[in-house]
């Protein structure tokens, strides 16, 4: 598979693309892809929202059997079994947690080209009503003819505008941008 998470070219992509590959496979046979979507989402949830969670994911200090053992009661208290828990108790077993972010989105991006979804991140300088974001998502469902994961981030700093980055097109829209251009224009006609 040519998205196996390579993207940033570095080992740890490699890894990471591999572990998500034989999931995504695995979850693909047992028709479980969804399942094991969802479950992993809720273990990255837990994640963004323990500390804890994430220097035992990230730290090296931890024995893989300590690792095992806090993951277990994680994964028991969250919920999260079948093919997403085990293979969250495989990562901690292998000493492979830290690169278990890496793995979620790999996975993420076997799901969406599995599924012929095209991955949009669009940046925005405030947050948008609902009818605009309706009206976004489906101008870029019409440039990608495909169904759109939207990736929504509010950036201030843009001032103004949108910038969309829809595969490897970008648009950069943004009033900071274009600020950006004049102002070397007018240095420019000095």
């Amino acid at each position: 598979m040519a998205q196996n998470g390579s993207e940033s070219g570095s080992p740890l992509a490699g890894v990471a693309g591999r572990y998500a590959s034989a999931l995504f496979e695995l979850a693909r046979d047992e028709r479980s892809v969804d399942a094991v979507s969802e479950g992993l989402d809720r273990f990255e949830a837990l994640m963004t929202e323990s500390a804890d969670l994430q220097r035992l994911v990230r730290s090296p200090v931890f024995s893989a059997e300590d690792q095992v053992k806090a993951i277990e009661a994680v994964l028991a208290r969250a919920g999260i079994e079948g093919l997403a828990g085990n293979f969250i108790r495989l990562s901690a077993a292998n000493r492979r947690l830290f690169a278990l972010p890496d793995m979620i989105r790999a996975y993420r991006a076997l799901v969406r080209q599995s599924k012929g979804i095209v991955q949009a991140e669009v940046r925005l300088a405030e947050q948008p009503s609902d009818a605009v974001l309706e009206d976004i998502k489906a101008s870029l469902r019409d440039v990608a003819r495909s169904e759109i994961d939207l990736d929504l981030r509010i950036d201030p700093s843009l001032i103004g505008g949108i910038v969309v980055k829809l595969g490897s097109r970008m648009v950069d829209a943004s009033l900071r941008t274009k600020l950006n251009s004049i102002r070397l224009a007018m240095r420019d006609a000095r």
